[in-house]
């Protein structure tokens, strides 16, 4: 065993309904709304050293609304962003794919579409994670069903409705600056 080897915490997000507001296949930054209070969380998260991911489901390129260029575009506006804003998104992770709406070589199951955990396993194995010390932000069921999967110890619903809902997840919350006060 290599004892130089550092672990490190992780801090997942979801991106449309955790990072933006969910217009549905938002693929455009005329489209971009940040979510109040993302980027007081990522910083927040940055300074106490966690790496943080986005792990993001985009069917929208499986089903040819937009393509991963475009996709990979928009995510080079959104990083530009979070830097602007003196912090830091480590890495990116999306699965473009979909089992029954994908078209062509995107019609496929994939242990990257959460709720299946690959994105999170490739982050812990890419960045040598701990993902007992890490947390998961998502807001839908899927993504908290995807962080179960991989092990990670804190999974948080983020619901801006006043509905009751029912869910695996740890906690619940309403506003994403609850979220600080939890890293």
């Amino acid at each position: 065993m290599n004892s130089n080897k550092t672990i490190h915490k992780a801090l997942f997000l979801d991106r449309d309904g955790v990072i933006n507001a969910d217009y549905n296949y938002v693929h455009k930054i005329s489209n971009f709304d940040f979510i109040d209070g993302i980027f007081e969380l990522v910083r927040a998260a940055n300074k106490k050293s966690y790496k943080v991911f986005v792990v993001t489901n985009q069917a929208g390129i499986g089903r040819g609304y937009y393509t991963e260029q475009e996709f990979l575009e928009l995510t080079k506006c959104i990083e530009e962003k979070f830097a602007e804003e003196n912090c830091e998104i480590t890495k990116t992770y999306y699965s473009p794919n979909h089992p029954e709406h994908g078209i062509g070589e995107y019609k496929k199951e994939c242990p990257d579409r959460k709720p299946n955990p690959g994105m999170i396993l490739r982050a812990k194995a890419e960045f040598d994670l701990n993902l007992n010390d890490s947390i998961l932000i998502g807001d839908r069921e899927t993504d908290i069903q995807a962080a179960q999967n991989a092990g990670i110890r804190q999974k948080i619903l983020f619901n801006q409705q006043n509905s009751e809902i029912t869910t695996i997840a740890d906690l619940v919350i309403k506003d994403l600056h609850e979220a600080i006060e939890l890293l």
